[in-house]
């Protein structure tokens, strides 16, 4: 999640509501980007004169349909209205006044009123700057399989589809650089727009990334298969940006999501993804007048996105929190003075804690991830979110780096959203969360006793890790996709392979053979790993590299065009040291 610096929570090393960055704490993700960050908005050179010093917003809430006696009385004392939502009865007020929201809440038809931030609305708010349009740097060449991919068997999903361009994804965040050469052929600046401030901007540009979370989020879900930098989980599908983070702060508050969510039921997104939480409150309390119109509002929003068919996806966040048993938050209010206050599970953390939104929580390769936050009957799912290493994808300008975080988790499996929406046309959110639940590989609670549950649903992984092949239909063409998924103990100083049986393809082996290789090892610096073909000769695709590092989770592309596809195939692997043991998890070949 984006959380307090990029919204509150979920950027680790941030002050917002960032779901996503290398852990640097026990508080929530922070993006440890390998390259620059993307330049900040400019401040607005003018201000209008409609801004006030203390200008405050407000949701007032009241029925659906025609609001136009309430933005009256809005007007009528001491307040403008900003943005009004009538289909799901939310208007966006401003005032300067210190009584507005008590003196609304006695106007006949307003249901609730709630101030939606603790700080004043910026100036920029009415004379909104374009985010920077960042120079693009070149890329060499090829894009390797990345681990997180293998992990959930995207790469073994894309030889059945890479998503239906029909499928349109949105992409709620910091904003999108659509000018990265693997983010444009899947951009769609149509259905793009800013919801910075909480009133959609559709001026070109305007939804692009005032930071770097949005973009990296992006590469996730569908950077383009173009043989350049990575390939998202579905990388045939549409993305579009909907910036609802602020400049400068990369806050998310209220009014910015219920403006996201409701574009995205009005221009068809199949799906969300929300790596963030709603500034400026970690957790919104029923009890609290400004709090409860917050979820009220919000959930309307979410509730009308989802009538439409959109479904929205969202990170747990960085807090390494137990959400099924909440006792205090010390974040919130993010964007003023933080107070430590009693809370209980009646305060929600939204969207991700709102019905029917796909919550979910981060793993690194076999583990939950340090920093992700569980509760049992709160996580649906999971996804690799990083952990030591991060998660590899685009950045603005062109580039590309890591970060690590349930804003890292949840765009994989909006990922495979998109994939299921892609092979299952006319398919309904409800359905969506359905299959997204049943085609996840259950994950069994380690020992540890904070997580409760089953293995086939606990407060951890949810109903399991999601798996893009068994979202696409299971299995891959037949006779071009052959696994072990056997395992074979690894031994110091021993010498273990693992057989696999080709049959049925014709002629010889590619040039770019696939070899998916997970082993499960402490120190795989002592292993070499060869791929041994039929009639003998040897390939090698690791050599004692990588020290210290647990585990190899990738896969390798081996030139084993002059041998005959058909026949036994081993992967061999040598331990050469003592000290550390493992196993052959599984392997496999895609032809």
């Amino acid at each position: 999640m984006l959380a307090a610096t990029l919204g509150a929570a979920l950027a680790f090393g941030t002050p917002a509501a960032l779901a996503g960055t290398d852990p640097v704490g026990p508080s929530g993700p922070a993006s440890a980007p390998a390259a620059a960050a993307a330049p900040q908005a400019a401040a607005p050179t003018s201000q209008s004169a409609t801004w006030v010093a203390g200008t405050r917003a407000y949701f007032v809430i009241t029925t659906p349909g025609d609001t136009s006696a309430v933005r009256a009385a809005v007007a009528s004392n001491g307040g403008s209205v900003f943005a009004s939502y009538d289909a799901i009865g939310v208007i966006v007020a401003h005032s300067a006044s210190g009584t507005f929201a008590a003196t609304m809440r006695g106007v006949s038809g307003v249901q609730q009123v709630g101030a939606t931030r603790t700080s004043d609305i910026p100036a920029d708010a009415y004379n909104p700057a374009l985010p920077a349009n960042p120079a693009q740097s070149t890329t060499p060449a090829g894009e390797p399989v990345r681990a997180d991919m293998t992990q959930i068997k995207a790469d073994q999903a894309w030889a059945v589809t890479t998503g239906s361009a029909t499928v349109k994804v949105g992409i709620l965040d910091t904003g999108v650089d659509d000018q990265h050469q693997d983010l444009a052929p899947n951009f769609n600046a149509a259905d793009s727009a800013s919801c910075a401030y909480g009133k959609a901007d559709t001026r070109a540009g305007a939804w692009r990334d005032v930071g770097t979370h949005g973009t990296h989020v992006a590469g996730t879900v569908a950077a383009a298969k173009n043989g350049k930098g990575v390939i998202g989980v579905a990388p045939g599908v549409k993305i579009s940006s909907v910036r609802i983070a602020e400049p400068n702060t990369s806050l998310f508050f209220p009014e910015n999501t219920v403006c996201g969510f409701m574009w995205a039921g009005d221009h068809g997104f199949k799906v969300t993804n929300n790596s963030y939480y709603t500034d400026p409150w970690q957790f919104n309390c029923p009890d609290n007048a400004d709090q409860a119109a917050i979820i009220e509002g919000v959930k309307r929003a979410q509730e009308y996105a989802e009538s439409k068919g959109s479904l929205q996806v969202a990170a747990a966040g960085n807090s390494n929190l137990d959400l099924a048993n909440k006792t205090t938050d010390t974040e919130s209010p993010n964007d003023s003075t933080p107070v430590t206050r009693t809370i209980t599970n009646a305060c929600l953390d939204i969207p991700t804690e709102l019905p029917g939104v796909v919550t979910v929580s981060a793993m690194g390769t076999t583990a939950k991830a340090s920093y992700s936050n569980y509760g049992l009957n709160v996580i649906d799912v999971t996804a690799p979110g990083g952990d030591a290493t991060g998660i590899y994808s685009t950045l603005p300008g062109g580039k590309y780096g890591s970060m690590s975080g349930t804003s890292m988790a949840s765009p994989h499996v909006a990922g495979v959203a998109a994939l299921l929406a892609s092979t299952n046309p006319g398919i309904t959110p409800a359905q969506l969360r359905d299959k997204l639940a049943t085609q996840a590989n259950d994950v069994a609670c380690p020992s540890d006793s904070r997580c409760k549950g089953t293995t086939t649903k606990n407060g951890f992984f949810g109903e399991g890790q999601v798996d893009a092949l068994k979202a696409v239909g299971s299995t891959p063409p037949p006779g071009k996709f052959f696994e072990n998924t056997g395992d074979f103990a690894i031994g110091d100083n021993t010498t273990v392979e693992s057989p696999v049986t080709v049959s049925g393809v014709t002629g010889n082996a590619p040039a770019t053979l696939k070899v998916g290789v997970k082993i499960v090892h402490t120190y795989i610096g002592d292993l070499k790993v060869d791929l041994i073909a039929p009639d003998g000769t040897v390939y090698t695709v690791h050599n004692r590299s990588g020290s210290g590092t647990d585990n190899i989770n990738q896969t390798y592309t081996v030139n084993a065009s002059s041998e005959t596809a058909n026949g036994t195939w081993k992967l061999r692997v040598n331990d050469n040291a003592g000290g550390d043991t493992g196993k052959i998890d599984a392997w496999n070949l895609t032809f």
